[in-house]
């Protein structure tokens, strides 16, 4: 089984199955007995496990989440930094309007934390690029002259995201508007409307990159066939409902389709750009 779309054929054929014998289930209860048959609890934690098995993200870099090494992730070699080195690296660095990507140094290694995420260490292999084993993620640190650091990109799920550092000052107010976003659990103006067009851009083979940001752009490029293949069987859009905001300030919904469910976390810039759009099935 490479990913959920195997286990949403299962789905589909065990649906067949007992409708020739007069058994009538929906998309998403076959969908549920298929994740039990595979020993998880629902189809969310199933979507989760083979996600994380072959390393995928949906369309965006949208966290660095805890857990054990990913399959498949190569082995690297650590190797020793003058800590002057790492203290240039530590600061914090923005990655969009509302999330920013915090680095500290513990001993002789950097610690990373997006905005909503926890802490994840990384390790030098050469003296600007770093790695994570406990998920599959790199960074390089991008310097001008021999000050701190001026930039980071992270490296992760395809894409390469970049972000410029910011001062403290800055990461405050960027914190603060996220946290009183998260407060108020408000769907910005936009963003259902935003996903619909990304939806249907993306069934199509042809969403509109013009209306992103240049990493999600380049993320979702990537990952177009993928992401169209999932959505095409799901088929048109039948409903969005708004769920909250997440932890990165960003729209989360639940979008029904004709043949099954998604489920969507948006987020837009200040010039109204697709800066976050991540996606996974669920009933």
């Amino acid at each position: 089984m490479r990913d959920f779309r195997d286990a949403k054929a299962m789905a589909q054929t065990l649906r067949e199955a007992l409708n020739a014998r007069s058994v009538s289930i929906t998309h998403s209860e076959a969908l549920e007995l298929i994740a039990k048959i595979l020993g998880c609890r629902d189809w969310n934690a199933l979507a989760a496990r083979i996600q994380s098995s072959n390393g995928q993200t949906a369309s965006s870099a949208e966290s660095l989440p805890p857990g054990s090494s990913p399959a498949g992730q190569t082995s690297r070699q650590k190797v020793a930094v003058d800590a002057a080195i790492l203290d240039g690296y530590a600061g914090f660095y923005q990655l969009d309007d509302n999330a920013l990507f915090t680095v500290t140094r513990e001993a002789d290694h950097l610690l990373a934390r997006l905005t909503g995420q926890q802490q994840v260490p990384f390790y030098a292999q050469s003296p600007t690029e770093f790695f994570a084993d406990v998920v599959d993620a790199q960074i390089t640190f991008v310097r001008d002259g021999r000050g701190p650091a001026a930039s980071v990109i992270l490296h992760q799920g395809g894409g390469n995201f970049p972000m410029q550092r910011v001062d403290a000052a800055t990461a405050q107010q960027i914190a603060s508007r996220t946290a009183e976003k998260v407060k108020s659990q408000t769907a910005s103006p936009g963003t259902e409307a935003a996903l619909r067009r990304l939806i249907d851009g993306i069934i199509s083979g042809k969403p509109n990159y013009d209306e992103m940001s240049a990493a999600l752009a380049e993320a979702t490029r990537q990952q177009l066939p993928n992401l169209q293949l999932g959505l095409t069987e799901l088929r048109a859009v039948e409903s969005v409902r708004f769920l909250g905001v997440g932890s990165q300030g960003e729209d989360v919904y639940s979008v029904r389709h004709e043949n099954g469910a998604s489920h969507w976390r948006i987020g837009l810039d200040s010039k109204g750009m697709i800066a976050t759009a991540w996606v996974t099935p669920g009933p």
